[in-house]
C-alpha cells in the first residue's frame, strides 16, 4: 500500500503508477532468436531500480514501451469532492542493424483507453490501457483469420490505480500482453513488482486485430513482487560473469528441488513463478529475478524448502564458487521465510 501526500491546500491526494516493458536476454526461443543472435535486433538492459526521469528514459530508448497513470482526488469533510485522471503511454522506435547501417522503425501508438473511474464512498479506482504496435514488419502465420499478418503484434499494459480518502493509494497491473517483460513502479518511482511470465510464441501468433484491449480482449498477467537489489546484482554475475550458466526448464507442477535434499547448485529464475514450501506450507511465491538455492550452500548443505513450479519456468543454474560467499550469506539471511 502506498501512502501519498496531500497538496498544500490539504484536500488533494495525488498518486501514480508506471509500467516499463523491455526484452530481456533469453526471452525469445526458436527461430525468432536468429535476428538477435546475428546482431540485427537487440535485447535490452534491465530498466533502473528507480525511475527518476521517465521522459529521459524514453528519449534514450531504454525501454520498448511504458504506461504511466496519474490521478488525484479532492477530499472535503471526509467525502470525495472531485477527481482527475492524466498520464499516457510511451512507445519507442525499434532500432535494427543491417551491416554497418542502423535503421529506426517508427511504432504505431494506439489511443490510450480510460474507462470511467469507479467512484465509491471512500475511494476512486482509475484504469488506463496504453500500448501500440512496433514498427518492424513481422510476416508470420497467426491463429485466427486472416491466418497471416505482416504488421507486428500488439503490445500493451492495463494499469489500475486506487486512491483512498485516508491518503493511501494502491497501483496494480490488471492486464498486459504476454510479451515483453513488464516492470512496475510505485508513485515514488521505486520498482515494486513485475510480470512473472513471458510467452513470446503466444504473443507473436495471437496479439493482433481484435485480440487486444482495442478489440475488447485483455490478458490477465501473473504479477510477482520484485526481487531484492542484491538479487539483481547476483543475476548480473550469474548471466554475465564470464562462465555460461546452464539453462534448465521446469514444467508447471514439477519440483525443482525438495526440502531435505542435498544440493549446492544456485538458480536464477529467468521466467515463470515458483512456490516456496516449508514443511508442506506455502510461505512465498517468487518470480523472475529471484535467486534460490543459496541456503543449502551457506547452511547445512541440504535444501531448507521445496521449490515447485506454479507455471512453466526457465532457470539458469550456477555453481556456488561463481558467487561471493558473503553475498550468498546476506541473501540467505533475508530468505528465512519460515521465520516470518
Amino acid at each position: 500500500m502506498d501512502t501519498v501526500g496531500m497538496s498544500e491546500g490539504g484536500n488533494r491526494i495525488e498518486s501514480s503508477f508506471t509500467s516499463i516493458s523491455w526484452i530481456p536476454s533469453e526471452a525469445i526461443e526458436g527461430l525468432a532468436r536468429l535476428p538477435f543472435e546475428l546482431g540485427v535486433g537487440h535485447y535490452d538492459d534491465p530498466p533502473p531500480d528507480v525511475i527518476e526521469d521517465l521522459e529521459a528514459l524514453h528519449e534514450s530508448g531504454a525501454f520498448r514501451f511504458a504506461n504511466r497513470i496519474e490521478a488525484w482526488i479532492d477530499v472535503a469533510d471526509g467525502q470525495i469532492a472531485g477527481i482527475g485522471h492524466s498520464g499516457h503511454g510511451y512507445i519507442s522506435r525499434t532500432l535494427m542493424r543491417f551491416g554497418r547501417t542502423r535503421v529506426a522503425f517508427l511504432p504505431t501508438a494506439f489511443p490510450d483507453l480510460r474507462p470511467e473511474p469507479e467512484v465509491g464512498p471512500a475511494s476512486v479506482r482509475f484504469v488506463q490501457t496504453a500500448g501500440g504496435r512496433p514498427g518492424v514488419p513481422a510476416p508470420r502465420r497467426v491463429r485466427d483469420r486472416p491466418f497471416f499478418q505482416w504488421l507486428g503484434p500488439t503490445v500493451w499494459s492495463t494499469l489500475a490505480l486506487t486512491i483512498n480518502v485516508d491518503g493511501s493509494a494502491h497501483g496494480e497491473m490488471v492486464g498486459a500482453s504476454t510479451f515483453p517483460r513488464h516492470w512496475l513502479y510505485d508513485h515514488t518511482g521505486n520498482l515494486v513488482a513485475k510480470s512473472g511470465v513471458i510467452d513470446f510464441e503466444d504473443w507473436y501468433r495471437s496479439a493482433f486485430g481484435r485480440h487486444s484491449p482495442w478489440g475488447d480482449e485483455d490478458t490477465q498477467p501473473f504479477v510477482t513482487m520484485a526481487e531484492t537489489a542484491l538479487e539483481r546484482q547476483l543475476s548480473t554475475t550469474i548471466m554475465r560473469g564470464g562462465a555460461n550458466p546452464k539453462l534448465t526448464t521446469v514444467s508447471a507442477g514439477e519440483v525443482l528441488f525438495g526440502q531435505g535434499e542435498a544440493g549446492r547448485e544456485l538458480y536464477l529464475l529467468l521466467d515463470g513463478v515458483m512456490g516456496v514450501d516449508v514443511d508442506g506450507e506455502r510461505v512465498a511465491e517468487v518470480g523472475p529475478g529471484a535467486v534460490v538455492g543459496e541456503r543449502s550452500i551457506v547452511e547445512a548443505g541440504t535444501r531448507t524448502s521445496t521449490l515447485q513450479a506454479i507455471t512453466d519456468c526457465r532457470l539458469a543454474m550456477a555453481e556456488a564458487d561463481m558467487i561471493d560467499q558473503a553475498a550468498l550469506a546476506e541473501l540467505a539471511a533475508g530468505h528465512r521465510r519460515e521465520d516470518t
